[in-house]
């Protein structure tokens, strides 16, 4: 049972850079409100994925592939499912994240996958992103900008690699995460940029718990959430 009751049709936007756990935080802040969580990274990581399955490297490649590829997806709380088999290891892996980087560059695949979005969202959930509280859901009533310290997120990036049995360094891990943090910030099409109208938390020197407990007080303020 939720710890606490959202208003009919609470939007909760979650954005950020990479290695900022805005993902670990919307699933235990969507747990916490008894929301459904969407990760949009997931999303364009999987159709990153299968364009590299299907060799698909331009725009009109990667949306041909996406009209195969979605509709063979299952979107459910475990992450995503594709013929009944969760792949979500497979859409962590770093030559994923870099290939999500480039098919989220392309205006045509940002504009189809902002429909689906929107569409799982129009009930409530919690979603988390880079550009959720500027494009996807400009109306969500609650909005959160996570960051953390470049050095902080590669290593909270590689702890995660390392747990997934990937062989790859710290520093090449943080190479990579600022060469993300370059491509999210200079893309022409929604960028990575905190909404006007989110609140800042740095989570640098903070834990999960304390990072939830702050947007829930938050959102407890603004009468968005009570205790149950």
């Amino acid at each position: 049972m939720s710890e606490w009751k959202a208003i009919s049709g609470l939007q909760i936007a979650i954005d950020g850079p990479s290695g900022s756990g805005k993902g670990t935080i919307a699933k235990t802040v969507a747990q916490a409100v008894g929301l459904p969580v969407l990760d949009t990274g997931l999303l364009y990581r999987f159709i990153g994925y299968s364009s590299m399955q299907n060799g698909a490297t331009d725009e009109a490649g990667v949306l041909a592939c996406m009209d195969e590829c979605l509709g063979d997806m299952q979107w459910m709380p475990g992450g995503i499912f594709v013929q009944g088999k969760n792949i979500g290891d497979k859409l962590r892996q770093e030559d994923v994240a870099a290939a999500a980087s480039r098919v989220a560059a392309m205006p045509e695949v940002r504009r189809r996958l902002l429909h689906v979005q929107q569409d799982i969202a129009k009930n409530g959930c919690v979603m988390d992103g880079r550009d959720i509280g500027s494009v996807v859901l400009p109306d969500a009533q609650a909005k959160f900008y996570l960051t953390a310290s470049l050095r902080e997120r590669a290593r909270r990036r590689w702890s995660q690699l390392q747990g997934l049995g990937a062989e790859v360094s710290l520093d090449a891990t943080l190479n990579e995460i600022r060469l993300r943090d370059t491509q999210d910030a200079e893309r022409t099409h929604s960028p990575l940029k905190q909404a006007r109208d989110a609140v800042c938390i740095d989570s640098t020197t903070m834990r999960i718990d304390e990072v939830v407990d702050r947007m829930l007080s938050i959102m407890e303020r603004r009468a968005l959430i009570e205790k149950t």
